[in-house]
């Protein structure tokens, strides 16, 4: 017998069977689904406003238990896959959650088994209370000792009387540094007997001191730990240490500056974020990223021994991502302790108020979402603009339940092609063009709407703490400098970006007013378009903006009423990267000059400019000084903190550092021109003819190490002394001789003797 013959009519006779099978298998599953008017269920996508995650309500509500956060959380994702809300909810208002392969490779199709995870029970939080009005009294870092009449300068911050974190602050007597793992405390008053007279290397890793706060005999210094834990793997079965950052909170006692003792060392689960001081109260923010796989609830322990579990609330609204932000309450001088934990989105850009803590991120855009606008699109935007029949047959096909999904878009597209083959090519060009242009229209309101700084807003009544409000805004924050909080109302400005396919990049800028309750009540957008910004300054019921692609705008906007106005405008070359207040008609500016050449525009050297804003309607320079060339740099530029400026003391001083050819200090030293030059730059000057340099402070040229390594340079002054600091050196010059030097005491120097380490 012919065997290939054999072999060939029995893989016939077994492909026809299967075809015939798997035939009368579809053929019945489509007369089910006909008979039964059964209707496959679809994932739903999430809608544009993010809002369809359980309620949608966006309300806040309070976990009743950790368990019901794990539990939440473990239903968010099992294995590190995320899941999605299907918009069907069972009738006892269980979450049901989708794998996110599933979701991808059949949105819309019929769906396979579903995870049904119980709704974990939620306590609704009471609406906010109007808030009150009273002001705080003005409180700085720099608390004058008893019987001390010195002056001095304390941190430069952005709202009086709320102190910001940092690595150096004074009291007028001694200055208290922390960098590397060192606290060192220096008595620099009178300023020619300065010395050390404490120093120490605590017990942390090295670089891990973040920086502290100081309030009369207390220092709250923060620094970076980690929370070890022992878990076995999923499947597996021998235990291993996982590792959580965790936040120190460290109270010292620094009556006796000689001997300082640590009275209370909290350690809160998160990352430190940042923190303010209002009077006795530390403001402290920790956030971390939840961990699906091994899911815990932020937690404060001291001494090795629980000390807080904080509340956990939850907003009724889709987010992708999730992070635990949790908002910590301390009493410099008493042992009560308050802390909340917020799961939301993210975590950007914080701003403190007297009453409130507003903080901001990034919207984030849900799984699938490009997914469903492409189909959104093509039924909001395409199909009402073609013929009327050709839309009835789409229309028809798509609510024909009968028709599997894969097949549907192929019976569409074949209604297109149909459509387009009976006009004629000017009515086919006709409808393309205005089928894009009004999907341009759609697509650029989407971008606008989908890329929001999301807008939280917390009370603050000394320990106390209560969530008020949630808002959003389109655009993007630069940094806390962006927001304010004026007579009742919040005001922001943000920077929009977004491609069109017509029109390439869009960029503009923006100035929204918020009320209370962060809802938009007015706003001026289109600011310079294809320009970002730069730098902002809100000063009562003005706003100057700076925003800058070739040449540098500075905007004067008024906001005395709820919709902003453009009163003045004036560009010059360069940009400020930070804007300060000289006086209620003048405006300090720190950046960089620029010049266009061959179509480029090219960064100089540092720029100070002074504005004159006194008529808003025509703002003008009354003087700029450049500092060196494109490879002169201050880190002023990117932290306020550098910058000290006194109108009353007329001093200014900025740290700088560069080569010194480029600073034109060629003869200085015998050292080669390309040389690098770190140190300080102090003006005095006129609000009329501008700035005068008072002189320079070097602190290291050449090859010696990098004096910046640890800390940020800092300047500050005690009664008609400037002190500067490095890493290297403290340095203490006449204010009036900014070139004589008083005294200098080195930071870095190694003595080879023991270091007490504080426990």
């Amino acid at each position: 017998m012919n065997y290939k013959l054999l072999l060939s009519i029995i893989f016939v006779i077994i492909s026809i069977s299967s075809f015939t099978i798997f035939y009368i298998a579809d053929m019945q599953q489509q007369l089910l689904y006909k008979q039964s008017n059964y209707v496959p269920e679809r994932v739903v996508f999430v809608d544009r406003d993010m809002s369809q995650f359980i309620e949608g309500t966006q309300d806040i509500k309070k976990f009743a238990s950790q368990e019901d956060v794990l539990r939440f959380i473990t239903a968010l994702s099992t294995n590190g896959e995320e899941y999605f809300i299907d918009k069907w909810s069972s009738a006892d208002g269980d979450f049901v959650f989708r794998d996110s392969a599933e979701f991808r490779a059949n949105a819309g199709s019929v769906s396979l088994d579903r995870t049904v995870f119980p709704m974990p029970a939620m306590e609704p939080v009471p609406a906010p209370q109007p808030e009150s009005q009273s002001s705080l009294a003005v409180h700085t870092s720099g608390i004058q000792l008893e019987g001390s009449y010195n002056e001095y300068s304390t941190t430069n911050v952005q709202v009086k009387g709320i102190d910001e974190p940092d690595f150096l602050k004074t009291d007028g007597k001694y200055v208290y540094i922390v960098y590397d793992n060192r606290l060192v405390i220096t008595d620099v008053y009178p300023a020619q007997d300065a010395k050390i007279v404490f120093k120490t290397a605590l017990d942390v890793e090295p670089q891990n001191l973040q920086n502290m706060f100081l309030n009369e005999d207390r220092l709250v210094i923060f620094y970076y730990g980690t929370n070890q834990e022992e878990i076995i793997p999923e499947f597996g079965f021998e235990p291993r240490s996982q590792s959580r950052s965790t936040t120190h909170a460290e109270i010292i006692d620094i009556s006796d500056r000689t001997n300082p003792k640590i009275l209370r060392d909290y350690e809160i689960d998160g990352s430190f974020y940042n923190a303010r001081m209002i009077e006795d109260y530390v403001y402290l923010i920790t956030t971390s990223h939840v961990d699906y796989r091994y899911p815990a609830v932020p937690m404060i322990t001291e001494d090795d021994g629980l000390t807080l579990i904080p509340d956990v609330y939850y907003f009724d609204g889709f987010d992708r991502n999730y992070n635990f932000n949790t908002v910590t309450v301390i009493d410099v001088f008493g042992d009560t302790l308050n802390s909340e934990t917020f799961l939301m989105g993210g975590s950007g850009t914080i701003y403190v108020s007297e009453d409130s803590l507003y903080l901001t991120y990034s919207q984030d855009l849900p799984y699938g979402y490009f997914d469903s606008i492409k189909r959104d699109r093509f039924f909001d935007v395409i199909v009402p603009l073609l013929p009327e029949t050709a839309q009835i047959k789409i229309r028809n096909i798509q609510d024909d339940s009968s028709i599997i999904l894969h097949e549907k878009w192929t019976l569409m597209s074949d209604i297109l092609q149909d459509t387009y083959n009976q006009l004629d090519k000017n009515n086919r060009q006709k409808l393309f063009s205005t089928i894009n242009e009004k999907l341009y229209e759609y697509d650029t309101k989407l971008q606008e709407e989908s890329r929001k700084t999301i807008i939280h807003k917390i009370s603050l009544d000394q320990k106390n703490l209560e969530y008020s409000a949630k808002g959003s805004v389109p655009g993007s924050l630069l940094n806390q400098f962006s927001m304010d909080e004026y007579d009742g109302k919040f005001r922001i400005a943000t920077t929009s970006e977004y491609y069109s396919h017509v029109k390439g990049n869009v960029r503009y800028s923006a100035v929204y007013t918020l009320d209370e309750n962060l809802k938009t009540v007015g706003g001026l957008d289109k600011i310079a378009p294809n320009e970002s910004i730069f730098s902002a300054r809100f000063m009562g019921d003005r706003l100057y903006l700076v925003t800058f692609e070739r040449i540098d705008p500075f905007f004067v906007i008024d906001l005395s009423e709820n919709t902003p106005k453009i009163l003045g405008e004036l560009k010059i070359p360069g940009f400020s990267n930070y804007l300060h207040p000289y006086d209620d008609d003048h405006i300090i500016g720190i950046g960089r000059d620029t010049i266009e050449k061959d179509n480029r525009v090219r960064q100089l050297g540092i720029k100070i400019a002074l504005f004159d804003v006194s008529n808003v309607s025509n703002p003008k320079v009354v003087d700029e000084v450049v500092i060196g060339n494109q490879q002169t740099d201050s880190t002023t530029l990117n932290d306020h903190r550098a910058f000290l400026f006194d109108k009353n003391k007329n001093i200014l001083s900025i740290p700088i550092h560069s080569r010194m050819d480029a600073l034109g200090m060629d003869d200085v030293s015998d050292m080669p021109r390309n040389e690098q030059w770190h140190g300080f730059y102090v003006y005095g000057f006129d609000k009329s003819l501008g700035f005068d340099l008072k002189g320079k402070i070097q602190h290291a040229t050449g090859n010696d190490s990098w004096p910046y390594s640890y800390t940020s340079p800092r300047s500050f002054y005690i009664e008609d002394v400037l002190y500067t600091i490095s890493d290297s050196y403290l340095k203490m010059n006449d204010i009036d001789e900014i070139e004589h030097e008083i005294n200098s005491i080195r930071l870095d120097e190694r003595t080879g003797g023991f270091i007490e380490i504080l426990k």
